[in-house]
């Protein structure tokens, strides 16, 4: 079904079929980017959105909560749903196109992966804790890109292995699209924007800054104390400051592993951390 919501030019497609066909007719020679999401939008959504809107002649936005990608129900039950409001925030940011499909529209019946070989960039620091995550995010994103057919991919940093291994897929499968990866957008006090931050009451949001903070001072370590040390100081300080960590890792940017050395003047590194607060998992990751 096409809806086209009021007061807006954006037009809103539920069906695979719908939005091919209308990208077929009317696509014409513009480029087109593409900001996959699962919703509940916030400013960092948006700032992909714009910049799609600034290097594209179309910008297409989905909302679909992927059930392939979490591995705990409870999890995926949680995650905040906010129709409304993400339709009013795209309106207003000018996106072309909504694609607001089913799990049946995305994964019908005869559906069949992508395999893609991911060389173990799925088997470290997120990939150990949630096992199975990213073959949902593989075949989520496929599947999406095989439908909207973009020329640009836009996602955001905070996601780093997700991106990575996005990136891999796509040199691996030879897709006719380029990753456009933006900046990680944060809210005044250095948190990592997520829609899993509104699952947090105010006090402990405030606490939550201090991640950005721990992460901004294994930084400044890095003349003084080795990768090792500083990974130690990082993860004893998160625990200081009431987080449950699962992991912080400063690892090569292409493969994910471990640096066990600084790398050379010139070359970056960076630092990626998985934190419990509140019974909400949080993520964030900074370049050193």
């Amino acid at each position: 079904m096409t809806i086209q919501p009021l007061h807006s030019s954006m037009l809103i497609f539920t069906t695979v079929r719908e939005i091919r066909l209308w990208l077929d007719r009317h696509a014409g020679g513009r480029v087109v980017g593409f900001v996959p999401t699962m919703g509940a939008l916030h400013e960092g959504h948006l700032s992909l959105i714009e910049a799609s809107k600034r290097e594209c002649g179309l910008t297409v936005c989905s909302i679909f909560v992927n059930p392939a990608q979490f591995n705990d129900p409870r999890d995926l039950a949680l995650y905040p749903r906010t129709y409304e409001a993400d339709l009013a925030l795209l309106a207003d940011s000018s996106t072309d196109l909504l694609f607001f499909p089913s799990v049946e529209e995305i994964y019908p019946h005869d559906f069949v992966s992508v395999e893609a070989d991911l060389g173990g960039l799925d088997q470290v620091m997120e990939g150990l804790h949630r096992p199975g995550h990213f073959d949902g995010v593989v075949r989520v994103v496929h599947r999406l890109l095989d439908i909207i057919r973009p020329h640009k991919l836009f996602m955001g940093q905070k996601d780093f292995q997700q991106f990575t291994i996005i990136g891999r897929m796509i040199e691996q499968l030879k897709m006719p699209v380029r990753l456009v990866v933006c900046p990680i957008a944060r809210e005044p006090g250095g948190l990592a924007m997520s829609s899993r931050n509104r699952r947090l009451s105010k006090p402990v949001r405030d606490q939550a800054n201090l991640i950005f903070q721990i992460l901004q001072y294994g930084k400044s370590k890095r003349p003084v104390l080795s990768p090792g040390q500083t990974m130690d100081a990082c993860l004893e300080k998160l625990r200081q400051a009431g987080f449950d960590p699962e992991y912080f890792e400063i690892v090569d940017p292409e493969t994910l592993q471990k640096i066990k050395q600084w790398p050379e003047s010139g070359r970056l590194c960076v630092a990626c951390t998985a934190v419990w607060l509140e019974g909400v998992r949080l993520i964030d990751n900074e370049f050193y």
